[in-house]
């Protein structure tokens, strides 16, 4: 390592610089940066931190809120610099006692709507098990969201409920029936926002590799009713598996 990454690693550890890139992301070493940020934090808590080195990251991202969680520093997580330490703050509202999901998606907002790319995607794991729980509910609370002026937020709405999702698990009952899920596409099936296109795009994409059927019909509907270039954008995107899996069949 020259000094200049040796500088820019050191940086990420103490907490003084957020992520560029994933990879950066996920060579932080969370023990270093604990201790950087709650350095009054017992001993046996850090060596916790320490030996979970080579989990997945979305193990360590929850044990971090875990042995943070009744010290005064992590009062702080949520405006921290380090997007690392933001998203330990996302896991410590998932976690906090008592707190019903309409409380935690208050809480989580601010997260959701975070500038770092990080952040937003530690906003909707964090509460993915929360919100697979009762997935009805979830969509209920959410359908609000695809209205706010933020395209974070609207895309937090779609990609916290994806039927499969990334780095977390699925959703049955959505891969099992996603038109369930279709209140809170239908507001973003003309969004302008590239970022909300691409997450209603995968989700229908999920649901695609389930039930095809219901999917094509969906798009075909909206081409119809919202004719345009984010709505085909959207509908291509959400249509590729089964474009795939047709060109494979006519290749054999």
């Amino acid at each position: 390592m020259n000094g200049q990454a040796a500088t820019r690693t050191a940086a990420l550890n103490q907490g003084r610089a957020e992520t560029r890139t994933l990879g950066e992301c996920l060579a932080v070493n969370f023990a270093t940066l604990m201790q950087a940020v709650a350095p009054e934090l017992p001993q046996d808590r850090l060596a916790q931190m320490s030996a979970a080195s080579g989990k997945g990251i979305t193990h360590r991202m929850h044990l971090a809120a875990t042995l943070t969680a009744d010290h005064p520093a992590h009062r702080g997580f949520d405006r921290h610099l380090s997007d690392t330490v933001r998203g330990w703050a996302c896991y410590l509202i998932a976690q906090k006692p008592g707190a019903d999901l309409t409380q935690r998606l208050h809480a989580i907002r601010p997260l959701a709507d975070d500038p770092h790319f990080g952040v937003r995607e530690w906003a909707w794991l964090s509460l993915r098990p929360a919100l697979s729980a009762d997935p009805n509910l979830s969509i209920a609370l959410l359908v609000p969201w695809t209205s706010n002026p933020s395209d974070r937020v609207r895309r937090f709405a779609s990609e916290a409920m994806r039927p499969r999702g990334v780095w977390a698990a699925h959703i049955q009952s959505l891969r099992r029936d996603p038109s369930a899920g279709f209140c809170l596409l239908e507001p973003l099936r003309a969004d302008p926002s590239r970022y909300v296109q691409n997450s209603v795009g995968n989700w229908l994409n999920d649901a695609a590799k389930d039930q095809p059927d219901m999917v094509r019909a969906l798009c075909d509907r909206w081409r119809k009713e919202s004719p345009g270039a984010a709505t085909e954008y959207i509908c291509n995107r959400a249509l590729r598996s089964l474009g795939r899996k047709a060109a494979t069949k006519e290749k054999t």
